[in-house]
């Protein structure tokens, strides 16, 4: 029998504006064990005809996979999730599943921990007809024919969020990707290395497209999954604020802007249940100022808020690392490993920051907007973009094999396809177009985690 948790917090309200960079100063700490968090999320599709699998079903893997010690997360008595000691498994919106693992400092402990997950997962799926893919988009279905999970926020989410942009419910139902955290030591240290994730985001992401198969066939774009974030929502989606490459950006900085964002929905303990309020025409700057309804706004309304804002990389206790579209098994550990061998070393960034030193905020907007399409097949002011980012796996690489456990083994299949100049879906868009003959089965047998 599955547990209940109990999600209900003390309310703290928050009376000066001081206090909404608290948790950020929380978040300082010793960074000497090189910790890294993982939250990976993988599709689930039908394997009689690789559609999406509905909520129903992945309800019945949930209760299945839990069944073994886990606590269930539930809203409405409909399970949403799984907790053990080591994470949680959530359910996104279109029923996609993410991980999200505790941080720690082994990655090769992280990639057996994947790998047994990956197997048993779709060991157990397999009873309710359900494969999972590692792609960064269902490769059949579209978010018309996808139905969002029963959770109150993402229909409040589902409403507002196509009032502001043309994109986002392929974001919301479609989309999968891997996202990766690390610590920082002071304000100093969290803002460079937050600068520095916010330059590499839009190369990385093209360098790690892998939806180019949507709809039943193959489209023009290498990442559907970043392309569809273009059209999420301005206001809570991108590159932050051009302060930030110029070295100018603060602790404060980042909650002025969280400040005029406008909010969604605050959630409330009424009669027991933890409920989503939706709040409407109202920026937390205003909510702060006077209080909506007969409600004041607390610490956990601000860190609701800071979790419905989207950057490519966000600034929480950690530095959270969100453009990489989901990958096949091989792939996977690659992505934190990268960043890992970068982010850690102030060597290895100076490396990169010299290699990027040319480039404005602009420059990297302009990234952003294109390698969806294009993935690394461009340039940048006269510069390769495939050369560019062979010299920033290769310092990673070298990086990695400086710490001495190994880790840079995770990273050598990533390698061997950069150096080749391929992304994940240049492999796929070329099988496609040849051995596979646009057959979806074969690449769902390409694409498939097990």
């Amino acid at each position: 029998m599955l547990n209940h948790i109990n999600l209900d917090k003390k309310e703290n309200f928050i009376t000066d504006e001081g206090q909404l960079t608290d948790i950020f100063y929380s978040g300082v700490k010793n960074c000497s064990a090189k910790n890294v968090g993982l939250e990976f999320e993988k599709l689930p599709v039908l394997k009689t005809n690789y559609k999406a699998a509905p909520y129903s079903e992945v309800a019945k893997f949930l209760q299945g996979y839990g069944a073994d010690g886990c606590n269930g997360i539930f809203e409405n008595q409909s399970i949403l999730g799984l907790s053990n000691s080591q994470g949680t498994i959530t359910l996104e919106p279109g029923s996609q599943t993410e991980l999200s693992l505790v941080p720690q400092g082994d990655l090769l402990k992280l990639k057996q921990y994947i790998d047994v997950y990956n197997k048993k997962t779709a060991q157990i799926a397999q009873n309710f007809g359900i494969y999972w893919m590692g792609c960064g988009i269902q490769p059949v279905s579209t978010y018309k024919n996808i139905n969002i999970i029963p959770k109150k926020r993402y229909e409040y989410m589902t409403k507002y969020l196509p009032t502001v942009a043309a994109k986002p419910l392929i974001m919301m139902r479609e989309t999968a990707g891997i996202q990766a955290s690390f610590d920082y030591e002071s304000e100093e240290d969290a803002m460079k290395k937050f600068a520095f994730a916010l330059k590499l985001s839009p190369i990385i992401s093209a360098a790690y497209a892998n939806s180019p198969i949507r709809n039943g066939r193959l489209t023009k774009l290498k990442s559907n999954r970043a392309a569809s974030w273009l059209e999420t929502d301005n206001d809570r989606c991108g590159l932050v604020s051009s302060k930030v490459f110029k070295g100018e950006f603060s602790f404060e900085d980042y909650a002025q802007i969280l400040l005029d964002v406008p909010m969604i929905f605050i959630e409330r303990t009424i009669n027991g249940v933890k409920t989503a309020l939706k709040v409407e025409n109202l920026t937390f700057r205003q909510f702060l100022k006077n209080g909506y309804e007969h409600w004041h706004a607390t610490k956990e309304d601000w860190e609701l808020h800071l979790s419905l804002y989207f950057p490519d990389v966000r600034l929480k206790t950690y530095i959270e690392i969100r453009n990489h579209d989901n990958q096949k098994s091989d792939l996977i550990c690659s992505v934190p490993a990268l960043w890992k061998g970068l982010i850690y070393n102030t060597g290895a960034m100076e490396s990169v920051n010299d290699l990027l030193k040319g480039f404005a905020y602009f420059d990297f907007e302009y990234l952003r907007r294109k390698t969806p399409q294009y993935g690394l097949d461009m340039r940048i002011k006269h510069f390769s973009l495939k050369d560019i980012v062979k010299e920033i796996v290769q310092i990673s690489y070298d990086s990695l094999k400086g710490y001495g456990q190994s880790e840079e083994k995770l990273l050598e299949p990533f390698l061997e396809l950069i150096k080749d100049g391929a992304t994940p879906a240049d492999v796929v868009i070329k099988n496609w177009n040849g051995c596979w003959g646009s057959d979806i089965e074969k690449f769902a047998a390409y694409s498939r985690l097990s």
